[in-house]
């Protein structure tokens, strides 16, 4: 989904949690009853290999996990995660499905029990739906006499800022933090935050900069002070506002002084002035105007002068 390495790896650690990813997958596949328990979860290599142009390359899933009950894999399942639709999201999905049924045609085993592959894309897009293709042949242009022939598959998409209050409720994990924060943000564009403490607190404000670009979520986690003190999104926000006034006095502060010094050293060379223009009508008995004159004292500046030497 990324172009950077760091923001992949960080957008998945939250879901590689077993605890969070099988609460994802229950919720969203089995409104919220428990099939999947965290410790029937097993990580699996999200990278498969693939022969193009002549060189191997890698292609690489978000975060995928084995479904295992005594020993037996019951499932692949997969999580792909979105900030922007992918017109060529069935493309990936169905690449990544069938690289892993692919990989259970080896030696290794042959002989055991096959399993499906399920993978859910998670949409988090909150300013607009999903608009690109979510079927395999939106994406193929296939004749009308090939149709019959070529395999649909629809991708398993769920938009997360347009889930209902019930589903979002049925999340047991951080997620629910998360997706409450996306459907805020679709319904209101605005985010009251909720009581509700982290389990995972690094993990989930990784996720919410990574997927709002808003680095406020994780620069509240690298001030000493407040490891340990952050216990759910009311901390964070609290800490994130008084962080901004905190920054915003310093900053005009720096302001003021910067303008204090600029009008000092101006009023300074105000007073150096009046006194040589003192000295030089002094001891060569010169007018006003014949010292302002050796001094090149600008003519839109010499009244001035003259009301200072008054004084």
């Amino acid at each position: 989904m990324s172009t950077l390495g760091e923001k992949d790896i960080t957008e998945k650690i939250l879901e590689s949690y077993n605890d969070v990813f099988a609460d994802i997958v229950n919720v969203l596949l089995f409104h919220g009853e428990e099939v999947i328990r965290p410790d029937e979860l097993e990580d699996h290599s999200p990278r498969n290999a693939y022969k193009a142009d002549g060189k191997i390359r890698e292609m690489e899933r978000d975060v995928s996990k084995y479904w295992k009950r005594e020993n037996i894999r019951i499932a692949c399942v997969g999580l792909e995660n979105q900030t922007t639709p992918d017109p060529d999201m069935p493309l990936r999905v169905y690449g990544y499905d069938g690289a892993e049924y692919r990989s259970q045609l080896t030696k290794a085993t042959r002989n055991k029990p096959r399993y499906p592959v399920v993978t859910l894309v998670l949409y988090f897009g909150y300013e607009k739906h999903w608009d690109k293709p979510i079927t395999l042949h939106e994406v193929l242009q296939v004749p009308d006499i090939f149709k019959p022939y070529v395999p649909d598959m629809k991708i398993n998409l769920f938009e997360i800022a347009w889930l209902n209050r019930e589903t979002v409720e049925k999340f047991k994990s951080d997620f629910r933090i998360v997706a409450d924060y996306f459907v805020q943000k679709q319904e209101n564009g605005d985010y009251i935050p909720r009581p509700d403490e982290f389990i995972h607190v690094q993990e989930t404000l990784q996720l919410l900069r990574v997927m709002t670009g808003d680095y406020r979520f994780e620069e509240i986690l690298n001030e000493p002070s407040e490891k340990g003190a952050v216990k759910n999104m009311c901390d964070v926000l609290d800490r994130a506002e008084n962080r901004g006034i905190q920054i915003g006095m310093q900053q005009g502060m720096q302001q003021g002084m910067q303008q204090g010094v600029k009008q000092g050293i101006q009023q300074g060379m105000k007073q150096a002035n009046r006194e040589a223009l003192l000295a030089l009508m002094k001891n060569m008995n010169w007018s006003p105007f014949q010292a302002m004159d050796a001094l090149n004292i600008p003519e839109s500046d010499r009244s001035l002068y003259i009301d200072l030497l008054k004084q």
